[in-house]
């Protein structure tokens, strides 16, 4: 893990982020966010998944904690798109699987990108 001042404050929210997407996957009555646009879920679970793995990403410096993470992110995501297909409330969509991992695939390149350091920054500036 990354020398942070606050590597538990960090790495905490970083899971409410894993149980927010939990329960929102889970739940029988998710808020309605888009409107009724077309495919918008599509966008939102890459995002969700995209923050959560650019979170993690950004908590260390070595590639193999940040693959071990986006490995079990995809995982995740898999899992809970087949417990929703097995709930009879919510129904299993093989394109919110490939959507999740698009989003995992994307936060782990922000790591390329170099945005990677911006809870560093604000670590060191509150620090």
């Amino acid at each position: 893990m990354r020398d942070l001042n606050r590597k538990g404050l960090w790495l905490g929210i970083g899971w409410v982020f894993v149980a927010v997407i939990i329960w929102l996957s889970l739940t029988s009555a998710p808020p309605a966010f888009g409107g009724g646009w077309g495919g918008i879920d599509k966008v939102q679970h890459a995002f969700a998944y995209l923050v959560l793995t650019g979170w993690f990403v950004q908590l260390y410096h070595r590639w193999r904690p940040r693959l071990f993470y986006a490995a079990l992110f995809i995982a995740m995501g898999a899992a809970l798109e087949f417990l929703q297909g097995l709930g009879g409330i919510r129904h299993f969509e093989l394109a919110d699987m490939v959507a999740n991992t698009t989003g995992v695939l994307l936060g782990l390149a922000s790591a390329l990108a170099r945005v990677d350091r911006v809870i560093e920054e604000i670590d060191s500036r509150i620090g």
